[in-house]
């Protein structure tokens, strides 16, 4: 039996790591990174993943990769669209300026929504038709932080992108899926963790614990393992019931 193929995009560390870790488990993986190469080297070395530099927020970049999948795999199963970045610096929504939107959105949603254009074409063209797509997004999709503006329109567009590309593919066999994180332990959140603890600690996530990235691997494992393929546009709340509403 062929050995089934997936690309995950921002993998050289956190979520995406912990998802190309998961992942390299039973699929040949293509793990694409934009900076650290030697983290990417790293996670070559210890799951037999592939690796491609791919700068989400590129044209030519996304062209490139799925161009090289194309040669590597010649059909792919799986797409797991998991590069991001955070505003690089917090500031109030009434002080953010316009490059720092220009830059998140260019990564978090643009990168995305079309790579997964290329991938989603190139899905319908494999005979048998086949094909998973998960978008990783965040609670910040809907709940607002005024000081990470860029990232939270660039989250809830995401999730738009989900609903648009699960009707479309639905009746081509091509299912769709969000997996929505709460706060995760992560390189992203170092800076503030120990306040997200704190709060934790008191209320903020019934679950009471910080996710970890194999959290999110092992929802990433239920859809590639077909076990979801009858609720194509379903989002996944990966955040200890941070979203569920209590009096």
């Amino acid at each position: 039996m062929t050995q089934p193929t997936a690309i995950v995009t921002g993998a050289s560390r956190g979520i995406g790591r912990a998802i190309a870790t998961e992942l390299a488990k039973t699929h040949r993986v293509l793990a694409t990174y934009k900076g650290r190469r030697d983290a990417a080297e790293s996670l070559r070395d210890q799951t037999g993943c592939d690796i491609f530099q791919c700068d989400n927020a590129s044209r030519d970049d996304r062209a490139a990769l799925v161009a090289y999948a194309r040669r590597t795999f010649g059909a792919l199963d799986l797409l797991v669209n998991n590069a991001g970045m955070p505003q690089r610096e917090r500031r109030d929504v009434l002080e953010a300026g316009e490059e720092s939107y220009d830059e998140v959105l260019a990564t978090n949603l643009k990168g995305p929504h079309f790579l997964t254009q290329l991938v989603a074409r190139w899905m319908l063209e494999t005979e048998p038709r086949r094909g998973r797509i998960i978008f990783i997004t965040s609670i910040s999709s809907f709940a607002a932080s005024v000081a990470r503006a860029e990232y939270c329109i660039s989250k809830a567009g995401l999730s738009m992108s989900v609903s648009l590309y699960a009707q479309r593919l639905a009746a081509e066999g091509i299912g769709v899926f969000e997996i929505r994180p709460g706060v995760i332990r992560t390189d992203m959140i170092a800076a503030v963790e120990k306040q997200y603890e704190e709060r934790i600690a008191a209320g903020l996530v019934p679950q009471r614990r910080m996710g970890e990235g194999e959290d999110v691997a092992k929802a990433v494992r239920a859809i590639a393992d077909g076990l979801l393929d009858y609720a194509t546009g379903q989002i996944l709340n990966v955040d200890g019931g941070f979203h569920l509403r209590s009096l």
